[in-house]
């Protein structure tokens, strides 16, 4: 089975239960302000598995009515983000957030971009005022070290998965990989062919 046509042996119901499952968006903790902060783990979303207007719903029902009407800020997580796996496209991104309401687009704050690495950076730079407004990419803040996020955000009050933790610790001995001159060597996933796709996404993402 091909991850580009897996999307479609979901049913709605199951596509959303695996974003659950996964905790791609999580709204925890909070940051030196006092506001709200939504933690996005790049790596667990399931871009091949979802489709945009699952998503759209699932954000709308069960992430944007935690956020209330307060400012809150956002972290995303890139790390060991792949994008054969875990990218989504650039016209689903766009249509992700031209469907946030609009108090939603004026309460958010900033946006903490966790290991961004030098083709994301590339990417935001050619595409981002293109594609998003100028109010957003003007929010969007770069954070190469989780000891720079906590100068930001409240770090008793955040879980940042331990695959983030190492791929941190490596940066510190190999700081090339921050500009795409040596390779990190993304791990490898296996799982048994017999297992669902939820199952077998769940192991490859989590393990």
């Amino acid at each position: 089975m091909s991850n580009i046509s897996s999307s479609f042996t979901l049913s709605q119901s199951q596509q959303q239960h695996l974003l659950e499952k996964l905790d791609v968006f999580k709204v925890k903790g909070r940051d030196k302000r006092g506001r709200n902060v939504l933690l996005i783990i790049g790596k667990y979303f399931p871009a091949r598995m979802v489709s945009s207007e699952i998503l759209k719903k699932y954000l709308e029902e069960t992430i944007y009515p935690k956020l209330g009407a307060n400012p809150f800020s956002v972290v995303y997580v890139h790390t060991d983000v792949q994008k054969s796996e875990n990218f989504p496209g650039i016209s689903v991104l766009r249509s992700v957030y031209d469907a946030i309401p609009m108090n939603l687009k004026n309460n958010l704050e900033v946006v903490y971009f966790l290991h961004p690495g030098l083709q994301a950076r590339l990417f935001l730079a050619t595409f981002g005022r293109l594609f998003f407004d100028g109010g957003l990419y003007s929010k969007l803040k770069y954070v190469s070290r989780l000891e720079f996020l906590w100068d930001h955000v409240r770090r008793l009050e955040m879980k940042i998965p331990d695959f983030v933790h190492d791929h941190d610790e490596e940066l510190e001995y190999h700081p090339m990989m921050d500009y795409g001159l040596e390779s990190d060597h993304p791990r490898v996933y296996t799982e048994p062919p017999s297992m669902d796709p939820i199952s077998m996404y769940s192991m490859r993402c989590i393990a």
